[in-house]
């Protein structure tokens, strides 16, 4: 009998410690922006950010609705033909002439923090919007979650932590 005991007090260490351990992190699906200038002229760079700060105006109040990468990826390419329009628009005001490609893919990415939230290094969707050769240094940030297109200033990125034993035991519980 001592030894039942024995056996169901280092069982329930054992899951008590369980408990306070997390079992997973809960991960998002990550939407990015990349804006790749032309060159690294002067001229070039700083039409990079002029369009940066257009792209957010125009897609915030939209990215804002998102309630998953997928619906932002919707509303990117519902919006592609203002994007590309606001992106010429800016190029002919600054006296160029060059194309402009908007485009979705998966690409590498290495690890960048954005407002306190790190995404590590590897492979995630972006919105490419290359201008002219797309030679030069280029901006990028995430679109949804809406780390950078957000009217909140703010952005809190929220990570929850699950432990199938306290799902467990609130079940028995409650």
């Amino acid at each position: 009998m001592k030894k039942f005991i024995c056996l169901a007090l280092a069982l329930a260490v054992v899951v008590g410690l369980a408990v306070l351990l997390p079992s997973k992190k809960q991960e998002y699906d990550y939407l990015r922006i990349h804006i790749r200038a032309n060159s690294n002229s002067a001229l070039d760079q700083g039409v990079k950010y002029e369009i940066k700060d257009k792209l957010i105006s125009i897609l915030t109040p939209y990215l804002n609705q998102a309630n998953s990468k997928n619906d932002a990826i919707k509303i990117v390419e519902e919006q592609n033909l203002n994007i590309v329009s606001a992106c010429k628009k800016i190029l002919a005001e600054n006296g160029i002439n060059y194309a402009v490609n908007v485009k979705i893919s998966n690409e590498y990415f290495p690890t960048r923090t954005y407002s306190n939230t790190t995404l590590e290094s590897g492979f995630y969707d972006a919105v490419i919007v290359e201008l002219g050769d797309a030679i030069g240094d280029n901006w990028w940030c995430v679109m949804y979650p809406p780390i950078c297109f957000s009217n909140d200033r703010e952005v809190k990125t929220e990570i929850n932590f699950k432990s199938k034993i306290v799902e467990f035991f609130k079940f028995i519980f409650n």
